[in-house]
């Protein structure tokens, strides 16, 4: 991906080795830190039931402020690039459709943050909180997207962020409330299927991103879709319940089948309209 020649937003919030007042870690063996460790793999719209859920004990060692390698620094200088690219697409669409489009914060954090939607250590992986109007993500979650994974690639990383930023879109655009009206209308398994509809939204968002920055910037090198792709194969519900437990049981997805957020995500790619990403009526 050829970015470093790229803008920097302005609106990342660094808090990194900042430890978050008012938290509690988690607390449990084993069995828990599994199933938050999963749920850590899953790019999340409303963290708050999980986040809350798992509270509770000791907070891990912390880094001292200020402390962070090269390397980091460095994936933080991509984050920023990225976000502007967001910023920039997302500002033009708005635009053209008569809208106004409100920057969102991305903070960067390690090992654990407080939110407005709950406390999250780092093993929930990337969110974004509705409340505040924030992306969340620790910069140890692009090693488990490379090493765990299997979804190396710094398109990947954009992926990531992309979608967290469609989920912002949603909200935005009204999409994130009118789901959560729905969670005390619905059974678990009705919802978990809602749920799955605007995860797949939030992929295709990030596919229309994509189209546009490569169209605008010329951003794509070769191999970046499908780094992208493998990204969005790699955490699909499926694999990841194959991952944690040896099988898959579909009425418990909540993001889309490997198969699914594939597809999604390229037909965004391949249209850059958001009206082809309305999944609620697929």
């Amino acid at each position: 991906m050829r970015w470093q020649m790229g803008r920097r937003s302005g609106n990342v919030e660094d808090r990194r080795g900042m430890t978050p007042q008012g938290g509690r870690g988690l607390k449990g063996g084993g069995i828990a830190v599994l199933l938050l460790a999963l749920v850590g793999m899953y790019f999340g719209v409303d963290p708050a039931v999980i986040l809350n859920t798992f509270q509770g004990g000791d907070l891990p060692a912390r880094q001292e402020a200020g402390v962070s390698s090269p390397e980091e620094n460095k994936l933080a200088d991509f984050v920023s690039v990225v976000l502007a690219d967001t910023e920039d697409t997302w500002e033009t669409l708005f635009r053209q459709a008569g809208g106004t489009y409100e920057k969102p914060k991305l903070v960067l954090f390690s090992g654990a943050v407080q939110s407005a939607c709950g406390f999250a250590q780092a093993a929930t992986g990337p969110f974004y909180c509705p409340a505040d109007r924030k992306v969340y993500i620790d910069l140890g979650f692009y090693s488990e997207l490379k090493n765990k994974l299997q979804a190396p690639g710094d398109f990947a990383q954009a992926y990531v962020i992309a979608h967290e930023i469609g989920h912002h879109v949603q909200n935005l655009l009204g999409i994130s409330d009118q789901v959560q009206e729905l969670r005390a209308r619905l059974s678990q398994t009705e919802y978990n299927k809602v749920s799955v509809k605007l995860e797949l939204q939030a992929d295709c968002f990030a596919g229309v991103w994509a189209h546009h920055a490569d169209r605008v910037r010329n951003i794509l090198e070769p191999g970046d879709v499908e780094e992208a792709l493998n990204a969005a194969s790699m955490i699909g519900d499926d694999n990841l319940q194959k991952r944690a437990q040896g099988y898959v049981v579909p009425d418990s997805f909540t993001h889309g089948s490997s198969a699914q957020r594939v597809a999604w995500f390229q037909r965004g790619l391949k249209s850059g309209d958001i009206r082809n990403c309305n999944t609620f009526n697929n």
